[in-house]
Formats: structure tokens, C-alpha cells, sequence
């Protein structure tokens, strides 16, 4: 079984959900991104260690929020040593809007994935793009790169839907799977 780390900023709680739900799927241990840009006691050693790390961001404003840019930009320590040369990572953004620019955001996750020599997983699901498909269906946001999830401005955490949710789980599923399968 690989060890999958999920690190993620959520400004609302909503990203935290939708973490939750992907850390559930790659049975991987959460670490919080705080308010500051910062993770906690020990979350870089965790991250050394992990065999697979999967990206979490709010799309705001057409990027990753500005607390996980801060992260990203101090993984540079890691990046000079390629202490994450091959290691699997995936990703994932939540905003309000059903595109809201989020393509971007996972970009921005996969290149500094790749920028860490790392092997990103897709999504690898079908998009629920019929007349019939609804908000309940697994990706039903219709995303390739990675994880999409869409959570309305006035809506609580506990009103995301019910089809991002399940996709978040399946995510970290096939996230952990695919690392777990290369670390044999």
C-alpha cells in the first residue's frame, strides 16, 4: 500500500470537504495549508516520506489561492534537490462557478508537479456529458487533468454535490492505486 499525503488550502471549508473526501479514497493522511501559507510542524518531512502527493486548491480569481502559491513556491527547497523526483502526484480545485477558470488552477498543480520530476495521474473517468446526466454523477463537470469540483457561493460545505464527492474519492483511489502499483 503506498503512502499518499492530501495538501491542501481551503479558505471556506469547502476544499477541506472535498480533501476529506479524496484522502478517504487514497486511505492518505491529510495536510492543511494554513491561513498563512504555512504547514504545520513536520508537514514537509511527511510529504518527503509520501509515495504519492495529491495538490488541493480554491480557484480564485483564475489560479490557486495565494496561501497555496506561498507553498508551492517553497517547495523550491525540495525542487533543488529533486527530493520528489518521481513520485506520484494528482490534483484538484473547487469554486463556485461550473468552469470558473479552474483549468487553470489544475495546470498550475500539474506543472509544479512536473517541475518536481513527478508522474501525474488524471482523472481517468468518461465525462457525464448526456441530457441525462446530472449533478450526481461521477465527473460530472466533465475533467481530464484532474479533479474538478463546483461549489455554489451561498452553498454550505455540506451542500457540494453529491457526484464531485463521489469523483473526489474515486480520484484518490486511482491516485494511490497508480502509486502504489509503481512502488512494487
Amino acid at each position: 500500500m503506498s503512502k499518499t499525503i492530501v495538501v491542501y488550502h481551503s479558505g471556506y471549508g469547502h476544499t477541506k470537504r472535498v480533501a476529506e473526501y479524496v484522502s478517504e479514497g487514497a486511505s492518505g493522511e491529510l495536510l492543511a495549508i494554513d491561513a498563512e501559507g504555512n504547514l504545520p510542524e513536520g508537514g514537509w518531512e511527511k510529504l518527503q516520506a509520501a509515495d504519492a502527493i495529491i495538490f488541493g486548491a480554491p480557484t480564485y480569481m483564475g489560479s490557486p489561492s495565494w496561501q497555496f502559491k506561498k507553498f508551492a513556491d517553497a517547495t523550491s527547497k525540495a525542487w533543488f534537490t529533486r527530493a520528489w523526483q518521481d513520485k506520484v502526484f494528482g490534483g484538484f480545485t473547487n469554486s463556485a462557478s461550473f468552469n470558473g477558470d479552474k483549468q487553470v488552477s489544475l495546470i498550475a498543480l500539474q506543472t509544479l508537479a512536473s517541475q518536481h520530476g513527478g508522474i501525474w495521474v488524471s482523472l481517468g473517468l468518461s465525462p457525464a456529458n448526456t441530457k441525462a446526466a446530472q449533478r450526481t454523477d461521477l465527473n460530472n463537470l466533465g475533467g481530464s487533468v484532474g479533479l474538478l469540483v463546483q461549489s455554489p457561493s451561498d452553498a454550505s460545505v455540506e451542500e457540494i454535490p453529491q457526484g464531485d464527492l463521489d469523483t473526489a474519492k474515486s480520484y484518490g483511489k486511482r491516485v494511490a492505486d497508480i502509486a502504489g502499483r509503481l512502488a512494487k
